[in-house]
């Protein structure tokens, strides 16, 4: 992922040694330009597809390396950056000690020389972005014809070849599905549910960066055998509600331990 956080000796070029060694980015710093970033996605992409890829971003590019705080001045700047406030955004990265060697928030560093980098679709929406279409049926709509898992598609039952799509969850799980080529992302996510009692409604899935929509069917995706799909949960809902009478009644008990017991079981381990 462009998030990565690279060593300060991969930038040598842009930092000075120091006496005790370190790489620290000095005399490079600029003011950060008003020119906003233009690119084209390599897919027609909505404002919900936009703020996925985001969102995946920031959930997952200051776990690999760097420092929380200059993370989250990072994004606040990025925020006023776009929303054209300059004077915000450089404020926030005097304030943090992050320097900018080329003007531009697609390379910046904090005091210790470490390097970040954000991604162009942080910073700008693309040239091509086009409107969201909700008059089309999506996998997550329960009254949807391709909400229901136990079918290839909603007019053929037994259309697509069967085989297995490697999934790696949040939470650390490698597993294999078994799916249809004619299945869409909604039907795949309730083939999850089903496999994993996952809910459907708090996974997202991406694949190379990409967040997949409910509707997209597999066989529009081109994903290889051997290829992974990203699939983050967002966190479960609130325990079931405490009664009057102080006690949580048995049937919402007994479902509460059941969902835990599904949860807790390990998946199928990814064959090599």
């Amino acid at each position: 992922m462009g998030g990565c956080v690279g060593s300060h000796h991969d930038s040598s070029a842009s930092l000075n040694e120091n006496s005790d060694g370190t790489g620290v980015a000095l005399g490079r710093n600029q003011p950060l330009k008003r020119e906003r970033p233009k690119w084209k996605s390599d897919y027609p992409m909505t404002e919900g597809q936009l703020r996925s890829k985001r969102d995946e971003f920031w959930d997952t590019a200051p776990a690999f390396e760097g420092r929380k705080e200059i993370w989250d001045a990072l994004r606040a700047a990025a925020s006023a950056f776009e929303s054209n406030d300059h004077l915000l955004a450089q404020a926030i990265l005097d304030g943090a000690s992050i320097t900018l060697p080329h003007g531009a928030l697609t390379e910046c560093y904090d005091e210790l020389g470490n390097r970040y980098q954000l991604p162009v679709y942080c910073l700008s929406p693309p040239v091509n972005m086009i409107e969201e279409r909700s008059d089309e049926p999506d996998g997550s709509d329960p009254d949807s014809g391709a909400a229901d898992p136990s079918t290839g598609s909603a007019s053929d039952p037994d259309s697509g070849g069967e085989c297995q799509l490697r999934l790696r969850l949040s939470t650390g799980h490698d597993l294999r599905l078994a799916v249809r080529s004619t299945d869409t992302v909604g039907m795949m996510k309730r083939r999850l549910q089903s496999q994993e009692g996952v809910p459907a409604t708090t996974q997202r899935w991406f694949f190379s960066g990409r967040p997949l929509t409910d509707r997209l069917r597999l066989d529009q995706l081109n994903i290889s055998r051997d290829y992974v799909v990203q699939v983050i949960l967002s966190q479960p809902p609130p325990p079931e509600p405490v009664t009057t009478e102080g006690h949580v009644s048995e049937a919402s008990g007994s479902v509460a331990v059941e969902g835990v017991a599904a949860l807790s079981q390990e998946p199928t381990p990814v064959e090599n």
